[in-house]
């Protein structure tokens, strides 16, 4: 759970978390928007396989990235919490480089349904790591 900083002016006890609380019902009531970085939609084809698996890998489609992670469409079904590998060519656009190659790692956080040419099933992965192939 994120934690509140505390105002300058209150010291932390029992007024700080009274402040706390009340501070974390009021933001309660507003819907929150948990990413760190800004989506990109983007369309581009990737390949994923899940992480130690002797399942073949499967052809993808991504809707959109970001820093933290991306959403794409697959046939390839899998569930939250899923360790997954995604290889792309990751466009210019998102990193200001020429199109090259990346190998992400990943995590599932998120399945829906979506129609797409590629796959039905979308997934929302958030990024443990990825390498960047070399020019």
């Amino acid at each position: 759970m994120n934690s509140l900083p505390n105002p300058p002016d209150v010291r932390v006890g029992v007024a700080g978390v009274l402040w706390s609380f009340r501070m974390r019902r009021f933001l309660d009531r507003f819907p929150r928007d948990r990413r760190v970085s800004a989506r990109h939609a983007v369309r581009t084809p990737l390949k994923v396989r899940l992480w130690k698996s002797a399942i073949a890998e499967h052809a993808g489609e991504s809707e959109n990235i970001s820093e933290q992670g991306m959403f794409f469409a697959t046939d390839l079904r899998m569930g939250v919490g899923a360790v997954v590998e995604v290889v792309l060519k990751m466009p210019q656009e998102i990193t200001g480089e020429p199109e090259t190659e990346w190998r992400c790692t990943g995590h599932v956080v998120r399945i829906s349904q979506v129609d797409s040419e590629v796959g039905t099933q979308g997934v929302g992965v958030q990024f443990d790591c990825y390498q960047v192939a070399k020019s």
